[in-house]
C-alpha cells in the first residue's frame, strides 16, 4: 500500500496544498520551521487518526481559519483507490471517512494503513520516563491486536476504581475487602493477559532491534532490552495479593502492568546515562526500524515510513546505511524531511531508486 496523493486544507500553516508521490522515497527539503514535519503529520492522521505530535486536534486547525481537512488517495496492489479523509471543524468532533464512508470508532481504522514514524522526538523514549515506553509497546500492540487493547481499556478502568477506593479507604479510616476484591480479581486476570502478550511481543521485537542497531553501526556495537515488571519472578496474583498492605498505606496501587518499564542498553550499560546523542538516535531508530519489520511480518505489506529530521547527529556512515537499508525492497513508501537540498540530491545520485524531492515551501506558479 502506498499514498498516492494528498489533499491537504487549512491544517497547521498550510492554507491549501496538493502532492502527487512516488511510491518509494519521496524527500521534503527547506529550512527549519518551513512546514516540512507538518507534512508528515497530515500522513500520520491518515493512520492513526490523530498528530504524531500534539494531543488537541484543535491546535492544527490554520490560524485564521475554521477547519482542516486531510484527504488521502491510497492504492494497495491493483484494488481500487481508497479515500481517506479526516475532516475537523472549529466546535465540532473530528470526523473520519474511508471511501466517504464514516467510522463509528475511530479505534475501527487502526491498523488499516500501518506506518511507522521515526522523529527527534523519539529520543523520549530513552530519556522520559516509564509511562513513555509503557505506551510505545501498548500502541505496537493495539495496531495488530484489539483484544489486547480492550484488555488496556478495562484494566486502566479498572485501576482506576480501586486507586479510589484506597484514597476513601484512607479518608475514612476503613477498609471493606469485599469492595475491593472485585477489582482485584479484574486486575489480576487482565493483568497476567497484557503482561503475557508484552513478554511475548518483546521475545520476537528484541531481536530486530538488535539485528537493525548491528547493521546502523556496522557490528561495532551491540545493544539489548530488559523487559522490567514486578510479576517476572512469581505469579502475578501473588505479587499482587503481596502489595495490599503497601497499597493500603500509599493509597493507590503500587504494583500491576501499569509500572512496567523498559531498559535501554548499549554494551551493557544504560544507553539513558552513558550513551551520545549519536548512539541515543541510533538506538530509537533501530527500535522504530523493528517496529517496522514486525508490522511488515504481522500485516503481510509493507508500512509507510516516516522519517522526520533523521539525519542530524547522526555520522555518515549511519547516514549511508540507513538510506541503503530503506531503499531495499523489503521497505515500501519512505517519506524524509531534511534541511540539506545537497544532501538529498547527493545521496540520490549515487543510488537508482524512484524517488521525488519536494521544496518546502511549494514555490509558487
Amino acid at each position: 500500500m502506498y499514498l498516492q496523493k494528498l489533499n491537504i486544507t487549512g491544517f497547521k500553516n498550510y492554507s491549501q496544498a496538493e502532492f502527487l508521490f512516488s511510491e518509494k522515497i519521496n524527500c521534503f527539503v527547506g529550512n527549519n520551521a518551513v512546514g516540512k514535519t507538518n507534512l508528515l503529520d497530515a500522513i500520520h492522521y491518515l493512520s492513526f487518526c490523530k498528530s504524531g505530535f500534539t494531543s488537541l486536534d484543535a491546535q492544527n486547525i490554520r490560524h485564521g481559519d475554521d477547519f482542516f481537512a486531510i484527504h488521502g488517495h491510497y492504492q494497495r496492489g491493483h484494488d481500487t483507490p481508497d479515500l481517506v479523509q479526516c475532516i475537523l471543524k472549529k466546535n465540532q468532533r473530528k470526523r473520519f471517512l474511508i471511501n466517504k464512508k464514516e467510522y463509528e470508532r475511530l479505534a475501527d481504522h487502526i491498523g488499516y494503513i500501518p506506518l511507522v514514524m521515526i522523529s527527534p522526538y523519539d529520543r523520549d523514549l530513552i530519556n522520559d520516563g516509564s509511562e513513555l515506553r509503557r505506551k510505545y509497546i501498548d500502541s505496537v500492540l493495539s495496531q495488530f491486536d484489539k483484544f489486547y487493547l480492550d484488555d488496556l481499556i478495562q484494566y486502566n478502568k479498572a485501576l482506576f476504581q480501586r486507586n479510589a477506593l484506597l484514597k476513601l479507604f484512607g479518608e475514612q479510616h476503613s477498609f471493606d475487602a469485599v469492595m475491593l476484591e472485585t477489582w482485584d480479581e479484574q486486575m489480576i486476570r487482565l493483568g497476567e493477559q497484557i503482561f503475557n502478550k508484552r513478554k511475548a511481543f518483546l521475545e520476537q521485537f528484541i531481536p530486530l532491534v538488535q539485528e537493525y542497531f548491528s547493521f546502523l553501526s556496522n557490528g561495532s556495537e551491540s545493544v539489548d532490552i530488559k523487559y522490567i515488571s514486578q510479576c517476572r519472578e512469581i505469579s502475578y496474583r501473588e505479587a499482587f495479593n503481596g502489595a495490599l498492605q503497601k497499597d493500603r498505606a500509599a493509597q493507590y496501587c503500587t504494583m500491576g502492568v501499569h509500572k512496567d518499564d523498559l531498559e535501554f542498553i548499549l554494551d551493557d550499560y544504560a544507553v539513558k546515562k552513558f550513551g551520545s546523542q549519536g548512539q541515543q538516535k541510533s538506538f530509537v531508530i533501530a527500535v522504530k526500524l523493528a517496529q517496522f519489520e514486525y508490522t511488515r511480518r504481522v500485516k503481510g505489506f509493507k508500512p509507510i515510513l516516516l522519517l522526520d529530521d533523521v539525519f542530524d547527529k547522526l555520522d555518515d556512515l549511519r547516514v549511508s546505511q540507513l538510506i541503503r537499508l530503506v531503499s531495499e525492497n523489503s521497505f515500501g513508501q519512505v517519506f524524509i524531511t531534511d534541511t540539506s537540498r545537497e544532501r538529498i540530491i547527493s545521496i540520490f545520485d549515487s543510488m537508482d531508486i524512484d524517488h521525488k524531492i519536494f521544496s518546502i515551501p511549494v514555490p509558487l506558479v
